[in-house]
């Protein structure tokens, strides 16, 4: 399967998704025009890889600054895609990173880990630049 990178735009958040390495990274903000086109192929490409994994270790890094309800939505679905490869016999560690001053993002990572608790999550605050 061919990795997936989308450069980032002042909208839409950094993909690079090193399928190969099991390396998933989203940064950047996200608040595109129509947050279910944008994730919408990334989700699907997502599953098809997902669907191929077992007993496979997958790191996950979100590093995101800024993102809307519409954003919000499509997060809980890639997430929930993860959770449910744990269930299928793989181990995921989602890095959650956030500005140590920004408490919303950090409450949002903290409200997923407290729903889709298959996951390995782990809280990295980092100083605003």
């Amino acid at each position: 399967m061919d990795n997936l990178y989308i450069a980032p735009t002042p909208s839409t958040p950094e993909v690079d998704f090193k399928f190969d390495a099991h390396r998933l990274s989203l940064r950047g903000e996200s608040y595109p025009e129509n947050a279910a086109a944008f994730y919408g192929d990334i989700i699907a490409k997502l599953k098809d890889y997902l669907g191929g994994q077992q007993s496979e270790k997958i790191e996950v890094n979100i590093a995101l600054a800024y993102f809307n309800s519409s954003s919000t939505k499509m997060l809980f679905n890639l997430i929930e895609a993860l959770n449910d490869a744990v269930d299928t016999g793989n181990q995921v560690q989602l890095n959650w990173f956030h500005d140590e001053e920004d408490d919303t993002i950090l409450e949002f990572g903290q409200e997923l880990s407290e729903d889709f608790t298959s996951i390995e999550f782990v809280s990295h605050a980092v100083r605003p630049s």
